[in-house]
């Protein structure tokens, strides 16, 4: 499925269906302090429904399943959804997916003690979803938004490897990043009040191989490029790490904001 939005990439359209194998194997890399955070704030824990907005091949719900929380995943990708089933029956993991975009939810109102939403916050209508979210929240509920991001102006590799995303596609607007706290537009104040948030370092380690597989399933490389452009690229990234150690980490910065739900 393609999607195009002006805001990303200059509207270049991207589909994560054309990635959602390498998604599954590669993307998977958050450190455990980035699901402790969550937890240890008493969300996503026993006794709660959470909704996993923007699933993908289901990373959060499938990490935070041994806190004991009741999930439910959606996703707007098909394919994502397929991975992220086969990923959690082969775990043994009751979690209920589902392939539907966040502006078309269909949920009881009071359906959910959390919603979260992992590295997708941006691709969301705000205008739309803002006061879908706070319909299906309970009472005092919480929207937790969280994402990770390398630091390519710290970490010389990172760096290296994102030119090279540019150079076979340049509209690609996910690289650059700096520490921030996580962009909030206006329209979600008019239904929740930001109650916290943190931004903090982490280092993520990798192989040469599950380095270039997380290149790979960046929305600007596997997502976008045609086959003959993935196949140069694929070349010259794996030639980028040929000087590289067999391992190595990747300097990240982590990011939460929590908001908590208005009683209108």
């Amino acid at each position: 499925m393609d999607i195009t939005d002006k805001r990303i990439d200059d509207g270049k359209a991207f589909d994560w269906g054309k990635t959602s194998e390498e998604y599954a194997k590669y993307r998977d890399i958050y450190p455990d302090i980035f699901y402790k955070k969550i937890a240890d704030r008493g969300l996503c824990i026993k006794g709660q429904k959470v909704l996993d907005l923007g699933t993908g091949t289901g990373v959060l719900p499938r990490n935070m399943y041994k806190y004991g929380a009741e999930w439910t995943g959606t996703d707007i990708s098909p394919e994502q959804i397929e991975q992220a089933k086969k990923l959690a029956e082969k775990s043994g993991m009751n979690i209920d997916f589902k392939a539907v975009s966040a502006e078309k939810l269909d949920f009881p109102s009071e359906s959910f003690d959390v919603i979260t939403a992992c590295q997708c916050f941006w691709y969301f209508d705000h205008a739309k979803v803002a006061p879908e979210f706070q319909r299906i929240l309970k009472k005092d509920g919480k929207l937790v938004i969280l994402y990770m991001a390398w630091l390519p102006f710290e970490d010389e590799l990172a760096g290296k490897s994102e030119d090279l995303v540019r150079k076979f596609n340049p509209k690609w607007s996910g690289g650059g990043e700096t520490r921030h706290p996580i962009w909030i537009p206006d329209v979600m104040y008019d239904y929740f009040e930001l109650e916290e948030h943190e931004e903090y370092d982490v280092n993520v380690h990798f192989t040469k191989e599950s380095w270039h597989g997380r290149m790979f399933a960046c929305r600007g490389v596997g997502a976008s490029l045609s086959p003959d452009e993935l196949a140069k690229w694929d070349a010259e990234h794996r030639a980028l790490l040929a000087d590289a150690p067999d391992e190595f980490d990747v300097l990240h910065y982590a990011a939460t904001a929590i908001l908590k739900r208005k009683d209108l």
